[in-house]
């Protein structure tokens, strides 16, 4: 139960491209699950004009989200600035929750003008570009210095905070989670899963899951897969994802596993796609703490990956996966390999991760550590503001 006469009101506020990644699926089912006597969320996605292929706005519709967007003409434009104030302000917002660089920055300053708490989410600092890596991230990591509160999604990000200055008592780990309700697996669907994609009952399908993007390993995967299908006629690669490297792997695919790869685009279906894998491969070289791998767990999808960010949090090597040091193509084809020669014991190990999943990263144990720290920041003294705030408590 609460402890306030009133729901927090939190604003959840991103700035992404296109169809987003694995924060968008945290960000919308956040809104969806919060406990209501606890928590009021309105979740806000700046939005550049010039984006034609955004897609947060049909997801948040179909999930029933609180849900507004604040336009920009482009990535400095000051009317965003002044149209998020207001929303701020007609809407009463207590605590502002930032996903990324942009928004942490947007969090900071609100917080100078307006009686609100800035709270960050630490996903990862991923991107490849040169002002991402020489600017914005480091950038980042000092804005984040001035928050009462920080979320790292792993303990890897955590010590990356904390080595760039943020205080130690101020950086909580919440691990990413997922919706066990909803990602369920259900063996009679799997003739259909097959079918509906054009692979036959005999053939044995690794898949993957993800943006087809630079850092996935995606490059190595076909490489690896390619090596272990000389000895199996029937193995088939499928990829569901789309992204800037899509023509690239393509071509690749061509090349070293001609007829047997398979690429759906981007995939809404994520349940669906899991039914018709034998086997998930994740072979990242850098995350935070990866959806795809959590959504394999739950699905009881037997799982290979990289020990890229917290994948190793989330499955214990040997006991829920196989997991493998990033960018070693050896480890990892020789995992694929034991998991597709032992299909009892990686069944076995299905089933522990998924009871993983169940018991300790469900959907509904994560809001409730993230309330929790809704509530303690709106009891901080040093946070209260005029009126609104001290009349919460």
């Amino acid at each position: 139960m609460s402890g306030f006469s009133r729901p927090i009101r939190v604003l959840e506020i991103r700035s992404v491209r296109g169809t987003g990644g694995g924060p968008e699926k945290t960000i919308l089912l956040s809104a969806v699950r919060a406990d209501p006597v606890r928590v009021a969320t309105t979740v806000c996605y700046i939005r550049d004009e010039r984006d034609r292929v955004f897609g947060i706005d049909a997801r948040a519709a179909a999930m029933k989200v609180d849900y507004v967007e604040v336009r920009e003409r482009n990535s400095f434009d000051p009317q965003a600035w002044t149209a998020l104030r207001r929303l701020v302000r007609d809407r009463g917002i207590d605590i502002v929750h930032a996903h990324e660089y942009k928004t942490d920055l947007l969090a900071c300053w609100l917080a100078r003008v307006e009686p609100v708490i800035p709270l960050s989410t630490v996903h990862g600092w991923s991107g490849h570009s040169w002002r991402e890596r020489v600017v914005y991230y480091p950038a980042d990591r000092l804005v984040l210095t001035a928050f009462p509160q920080v979320i790292a999604v792993s303990g890897e990000i955590r010590r990356a905070l904390i080595r760039a200055g943020v205080r130690r008592d101020r950086v909580t780990t919440i691990l990413n989670a997922v919706d066990d309700r909803t990602f369920r697996r259900d063996t009679a669907n799997e003739a259909e899963a097959r079918r509906t994609r054009g692979l036959d009952p005999e053939d044995v399908v690794i898949g993957t899951v993800g943006r087809l993007e630079p850092g996935k390993g995606l490059e190595m995967l076909i490489d690896v897969v390619a090596s272990v299908a000389r000895e199996r006629p029937r193995l088939r690669l499928v990829f569901a994802g789309d992204g800037s490297l899509r023509d690239a792997l393509t071509r690749r695919a061509e090349s070293a596993l001609p007829g047997r790869a398979v690429f759906l685009g981007h995939h809404a279906d994520v349940i669906g796609a899991h039914h018709a894998f034998d086997l998930f491969v994740h072979p990242s070289d850098h995350e935070g703490t990866p959806n795809a791998v959590l959504e394999a767990m739950a699905l009881e999808t037997p799982l290979v990956a990289t020990d890229a960010g917290g994948t190793a949090e989330l499955a214990t090597p040997g006991t829920h996966a196989l997991i493998v040091p990033c960018r070693t193509p050896a480890a990892l084809r020789d995992a694929i390999e034991a998991a597709l020669a032992d299909r009892v014991g990686a069944r076995a190990r299905a089933a522990r991760a998924r009871r993983r999943v169940e018991e300790q990263l469900s959907f509904e144990a994560r809001m409730r550590a993230v309330e929790d720290i809704y509530e303690r920041l709106m009891q901080r003294p040093a946070a209260l503001a005029p009126g609104r705030h001290a009349s919460v408590a």
